[in-house]
């Protein structure tokens, strides 16, 4: 029988405690004793948040094909059970085994998020593993990370033996079977981190040093081991219709932040927004086919007794195959109940028709993302959106039955103007306005428009990564500008106005573009106290501000310089496909105010098409 890793006492005492118990449905166990790796799958933040991450769910499943491998998973456990670890000394253990994670081969830490940084050191501190990899010894797991944020690992390197950039489906195996002969061979430690390295897309932050010029910009990042490549090529999987995806994945025993199937239907993307990361990494597009869709929907509905289905993209209106894909759900689950979540769909007149099938119309809001007021902005981020659609695609969704709009825009954009942030609410308003030329009996009530900015934070590889950002009460001044514009409406009272912390978006931006001077900052955020601070209610700013000026880190040298043509970034030894030189174009067509064509109407040679022998599908049109 498994013994549980914490006793009923302590489990009556915290938050949730299905959080740590394991055995969902769909979990995988085996008999430890006949494996050959152990594998400790974790995301660093709540189970609830975790346990809604596909990427973790493939992987986990991908792994557990294998008979010679046990994957299991790991959350950071909640600041009450937390306080109760570390005070009676208990190590933190995997979901499945219960087993201690320090007993483990791998560590693989998903890095989805770069306020999620001082939770990656709670997941070493309470395992027992030393925080730097320089640290540990042969006991210790190999602890790896993965995910978006590893674009740019430079902040996180002395923390990971190594990273694995790209999509987890290519070279994970060839990576098991390397420590598997490693262990045979009696290898050390260092010997398999120099077999890792020799694998494509595999990052082992010791093998490299950083030189720095005297203004703190970096001079030189030379490998200093034989084994190491000068450059790291990101991992694509070319054909997602056959790779791997779970039918069966693990059904959360609490409810999670996206309860429900989801169903990736392409990944990349066509549009070439400039100041979207996710856009240029995942680039070419690539589209899993419908009729494999279909079977995995009807298969992943009936394992997990789910009642929603979201079809996962970055732009799902352009999947080729949208318009099948969807008719089918809705005629085959019909008599189910099953609810369709439709994400990142432009508001057109085929997206309204579908939404008015699958949603309660009267319940539910419309979202927007012109992301830029004025149409000058628009043009300078590459938005491709102009005022006459939006107002287009809001009149046909008030003429719809819908009342209820969200819109998004940031504020703080490259050659952002005071006229361009008061363009947002005059904007909402005349959305709000559009809703009131229909005629009062055909209205479904009051019109609510909710508008939230963020603050523009410029990310690795996008063509904004030379832009500069701000201070907080420069923000918070931007965000002013905006509520004040808003009150000066016609519409004001359908008008309701949100913006984003502007604090967290100031250490996001150091932590999204820093070196590995970074990586002190975090160790002693951590302990200063800094624990989940993507959350608003444990966040502390000026635990942070007391890291920064413990260690002597200017912050303004991270956010507030705009950077040159020829400076050294600290991700460019990643090869992620598209060509520096292409990024560095757009952001001078950027500063001209020139519009890119998206890929589907002309390929502007960004360099993913041909990127490993490749063809995206927009370049053969």
């Amino acid at each position: 029988m498994r013994r549980l890793a914490l006793s009923d006492e302590i489990l009556l005492k915290i938050e949730k405690p299905a959080r740590y118990i394991g055995n969902e449905v769909n979990s995988t166990y085996k008999d430890k004793t006949k494996v050959d790796v152990r594998f400790a799958m974790c995301f660093p933040d709540v189970y609830e948040i975790g346990m809604s991450h596909l990427g973790i769910q493939i992987l986990y499943d991908m792994f557990n094909r294998r008979d010679d491998v046990w994957c299991e998973r790991v959350y950071s456990p909640w600041t009450d059970l937390d306080a109760i670890m570390r005070e009676q000394k208990i190590p933190l253990f995997a979901l499945e085994s219960q087993d201690p994670i320090k007993d483990f081969d791998f560590l693989g830490i998903t890095i989805q998020y770069e306020m999620c940084y001082t939770n990656i050191l709670q997941i070493l501190d309470l395992s027992q593993i030393p925080w730097k990899a320089s640290d540990r010894d042969e006991s210790d797991p190999i602890v790896i990370g993965g995910g978006p944020c590893t674009y740019n690992p430079e902040p996180l390197a002395e923390f990971f033996d190594l990273f694995y950039i790209g999509e987890g489906e290519t070279v994970y195996e060839q990576l098991l079977d390397a420590y598997k002969e490693n262990k045979k061979n009696g290898g050390t430690r260092k010997d398999y981190l120099e077999k890792a390295a020799e694998i494509e897309g595999i990052y082992v932050p010791s093998f490299y040093d950083v030189a720095y010029k005297e203004d703190g910009t970096i001079a030189s990042f030379t490998p200093n081991n034989s084994h190491a490549s000068a450059t790291i090529q990101k991992q694509m999987v070319t054909d997602v219709t056959n790779t791997y995806y779970p039918k069966a994945p693990v059904v959360p025993f609490i409810k999670a932040t996206q309860d429900r199937v989801v169903l990736e239907i392409q990944r990349g993307c066509i549009r070439g927004c400039r100041f979207c990361q996710a856009g240029m990494l995942y680039r070419p597009t690539r589209e899993r086919d419908v009729e494999v869709l279909k079977e995995y929907a009807y298969e992943m509905l009936k394992n997990t007794g789910h009642e929603e289905i979201s079809l996962s993209s970055l732009s799902s209106s352009d999947y080729s195959q949208l318009k099948e894909l969807v008719t089918y759900l809705i005629e085959a689950f019909k008599e189910e109940g099953i609810n369709i979540s439709l994400p990142s769909l432009r508001i057109d007149a085929f997206s309204l028709d579908v939404m008015s099938k699958v949603q309660d119309v009267r319940k539910s809001s419309l979202t927007f993302a012109p992301e830029a007021g004025s149409q000058r902005l628009r043009d300078v981020i590459n938005k491709g959106l102009t005022e006459e659609v939006i107002l287009e695609g809001a009149g046909q969704a008030f003429e719809g039955g819908w009342n209820k709009v969200k819109l998004y825009f940031m504020l703080g954009l490259p050659t952002e103007t005071e006229e361009d942030m008061k363009e947002i609410p005059r904007l909402a308003d005349k959305i709000a306005r559009r809703y009131y030329e229909i005629p009062k009996e055909e209205r479904n009530g009051k019109c609510q428009i909710t508008t939230s900015t963020s603050f523009f934070i410029p990310k690795p590889f996008t063509p904004f990564q030379w832009a500069r950002m701000y201070s907080n009460k420069e923000y918070i001044a931007r965000a002013a500008i905006v509520k004040h514009e808003f009150q000066e409406q016609l519409n004001r009272k359908s008008l309701k106005y949100n913006w984003h912390d502007a604090e967290t978006t100031v250490l996001e931006g150091v932590l999204a573009r820093g070196d590995r001077k970074i990586g002190q900052v975090i160790e002693e955020a951590y302990r200063q106290g800094c624990l989940y601070d993507a959350w608003s209610e444990t966040f502390c700013y000026d635990k942070w501000m007391k890291a920064f000026e413990n260690t002597g880190i200017d912050i303004e040298f991270y956010n507030c310089r705009q950077r040159d043509a020829a400076e050294i970034f600290p991700w460019d030894f990643i090869d992620i496909g598209v060509t520096k030189a292409f990024l560095r174009k757009e952001w001078e067509r950027a500063l001209a105010g020139e519009v890119t064509p998206n890929c589907r109407m002309q390929c502007s040679g960004c360099g993913a098409a041909k990127y490993k022998g490749g063809v995206c599908i927009e370049s053969k049109n």
